[in-house]
């Protein structure tokens, strides 16, 4: 049974809101959970997240269709509450599952602010659990969150709406979790997941020809540093630096067969293995996904190495355990190459992050419409908006200067007489001015968990960078409430007064 919240307070445990924190701490954890202590305190605003938070429930294959499970079965699992929390905690503090572990079984005030009593909750929490609970939410859930969150921090500034909002939009790459891609590593990393689920398939089907499966893979890294190692001759001995070329084909040419002996044997095994088989049809899905992903190399290497072409960009594949990502060049000093994705940001003046979105394939000036429109859709008083040069086309101009009332986006090289006179109005002169304000909330970003994700699949990638959002702007929205409850200390105690 999964429930919000346990409505029945325990021996020993603090209501939230009468948990003290420190105001001269000048950690994240404390602006975190002022953050989320003015969510559970504040009866509108929980009512609405925990409306949401209801529907975060685990799946499960029924006549293979996923369903949501029934919250009413099962044993007590962690409350959505307890997730909100840890996964706001995760990303607030870039940390990795040991740590968030460590902190809700050890963290005294985290440990109140999940529900638990002093001395009486002994509630441990496993590694596991929370590794399975965390991954619960779905970037749209944590999307209808972060509104909410928002507005609370309007209403916290006392913003009016009859103001409307002035938002500042940029993108940046979030890094995947992979190793920098060459095609024979590609290729290593697919011989190896080959050679390692044989190995599992033969031996539950007592198959031969996979005992010594260690000893293949090593076999074949072995190969692979060989090829590796070998360097183009820079001799200017012209028959030297033939004679290094064809000692590098004829590496790759063993690597390659290799390789080659190694699937054949792999498509043996494949062929006496039942695809109806239940048990092994995930297995046999990988491995179907691996021998492509090698053959696909090997051809790769023979058309580059021994042919002499040049592999198109459109082709290749940058990781076989994260296809998404995406070799990004942005022209950056000391950052030749970026593997990831682009995250397109929406900021406000109050430094809320209004809106977001993963740029799967996609540049700049492909989403600035979209971004202003679905911003809108969650922010109607959204008025104006400032991009830089990147998000600049004359479709993408005419567009926004129908839906904005102000649109601060430069245009890309020489200027119309039209086009000074626009960049040179007074409100475009001050929100161009203002937009590099930014890439401070980009760097707050990457700071608190965004420089790199490690969650496997698009999936877990879009649901990571929805939990940043969430967690950095609860911290923004904790950060305003400690000083606002700071000057009201101040203003209570009065002036400073000198000695005499």
């Amino acid at each position: 049974m999964r429930k919000v919240i346990e409505p029945q307070m325990q021996l020993g445990e603090l209501a939230i809101g009468t948990i003290k924190l420190d105001l001269k701490s000048r950690d994240d954890i404390p602006q975190l959970l002022r953050g989320l202590q003015h969510i559970y305190t504040t009866p509108e605003l929980r009512g609405t997240i925990f409306a949401i938070l209801e529907e975060v429930l685990p799946e499960r294959q029924v006549e293979g269709k996923t369903v949501k499970a029934d919250p009413n079965n099962g044993r007590p699992g962690m409350t959505q509450w307890q997730i909100l929390v840890l996964g706001v905690l995760r990303l607030g503090l870039n940390a990795d599952y040991d740590r968030i572990q460590e902190l809700a079984n050890e963290h005294k005030t985290l440990r109140q602010m999940l529900g638990h009593s002093d001395w009486t909750d002994v509630k441990y929490y496993n590694l596991q659990t929370l590794k399975d609970n965390l991954r619960l939410f779905t970037p749209e859930i944590l999307d209808r969150i972060n509104q909410e969150v928002v507005r609370a921090g309007h209403q916290a500034l006392k913003k009016n709406p009859a103001e409307g909002a002035v938002g500042r939009c940029d993108s940046f790459v979030v890094e995947t979790d992979v190793h920098f891609p060459t095609d024979i590593n590609l290729l290593l990393d697919a011989i190896r997941k080959v050679i390692e689920i044989c190995a599992i398939l033969a031996g539950a089907y007592n198959l031969p020809g996979w005992r010594q499966h260690k000893y293949l893979q090593r076999l074949f890294k072995k190969q692979y540093r060989k090829v590796q190692r070998l360097k183009h001759s820079t001799s200017k001995d012209e028959s030297k630096q033939q004679q290094k070329v064809l000692e590098i084909q004829e590496a790759h040419r063993d690597y390659l067969d290799l390789a080659k002996g190694h699937l054949a044997l792999a498509e043996q095994t494949r062929q006496q293995i039942s695809p109806q088989d239940p048990v092994f049809a995930v297995r046999l899905c990988e491995l179907n996904d691996f021998i492509q992903h090698a053959h696909r190399q090997i051809d790769q290497i023979d058309r580059r190495v021994l042919q002499g072409e040049r592999i198109p960009h459109e082709e290749k594949v940058f990781s076989l355990f994260q296809p998404h990502t995406e070799w990004i060049s942005k022209g950056k000093a000391g950052v030749p190459v970026e593997l990831g994705l682009r995250v397109c940001v929406m900021e406000d003046r109050d430094r809320f992050i209004l809106h977001h979105q993963v740029m799967e394939k996609r540049t700049d000036d492909q989403v600035a419409i979209s971004m202003v429109d679905e911003t809108r859709e969650r922010f109607p008083t959204l008025r104006a908006v400032s991009m830089d040069k990147g998000f600049h086309s004359p479709g993408n101009q005419e567009a926004l200067k129908s839906r904005l009332e102000c649109v601060v986006l430069p245009k890309k090289g020489r200027l119309s007489q039209a086009d000074q006179a626009r960049e040179s109005e007074a409100e475009f002169v001050e929100l161009r001015k203002q937009h590099s304000a930014v890439e401070s909330a980009i760097n707050a970003l990457e700071v608190h968990g965004l420089d790199k994700c490690p969650d496997h699949g698009i999936n877990g990638f879009k649901r990571y960078i929805a939990m940043a959002v969430v967690a950095r702007n609860i911290q923004r929205l904790g950060a305003v409430l400690r000083q606002q409850e700071h000057e009201a200390a101040q203003r209570k105690r009065g002036p400073y007064k000198k000695a005499a």
